[in-house]
């Protein structure tokens, strides 16, 4: 892989993997839209687990710690949270650490509800809390065909990252000294 003098490699992949169990009396949150069925996905936050895929993809790049630790089960304070919050923070940690977002890869994985009528919603509100066009957001929908996990939902996802470009310093304008005698 390429390196520049700044040492920072110029692109980056992450990986993320995520699940959730179903249970009723919940809403059902994928990719930041809340879709009608009649459960929702368990977990200490909101249970979006695109959303919580695509985090820890973006940390992973990175070499940050992730979703779990930066955002522990345990805190009560994460409760029912937005997996939106926890997004924002791995994309923060992204530019910070000198990245864009280029794109990324999606699948999920859930035999019900069927994603097919979902996924252009989906995926243009991935692409919007990410600041990427759809056309860098792909998305893609499986059942979970003879594995016995039709009460859960899972989410695979890839990132990829670029070096984000320099930001240029301002050049003092130079006052060029003439020389030479006037005639």
């Amino acid at each position: 892989m390429p390196k520049t003098n700044d040492l920072r490699t110029t692109t980056r992949i992450g990986y993320g993997f995520d699940s959730h169990e179903f249970r009723p009396g919940i809403p059902l949150k994928i990719g930041g839209i809340t879709l009608a069925h009649d459960k929702g996905l368990g977990g200490h936050s909101d249970g979006d687990v695109l959303l919580h895929a695509i985090t820890d993809a973006l940390l992973g790049a990175i070499a940050a710690p992730d979703i779990g630790a930066l955002f522990p089960p345990t805190d009560p304070q994460w409760k029912g949270a937005d997996s939106i919050i926890f997004l924002r923070e791995a994309l923060k940690r992204v530019r910070d650490a000198g990245y864009v977002l280029a794109n990324v890869d999606a699948s999920l994985i859930l035999a019900a509800p069927k994603i097919g009528s979902h996924a252009a919603v989906i995926r243009t509100r991935v692409a919007d809390l990410l600041g990427l066009d759809a056309n860098c957001v792909g998305l893609k929908a499986k059942t979970p065909e003879g594995l016995n996990l039709d009460n859960a939902a899972l989410a695979h996802v890839v990132v990829l990252l670029e070096k984000a470009p320099r930001k240029k310093k301002a050049k003092k304008a130079k006052k060029k000294k003439k020389s030479g005698r006037e005639v």
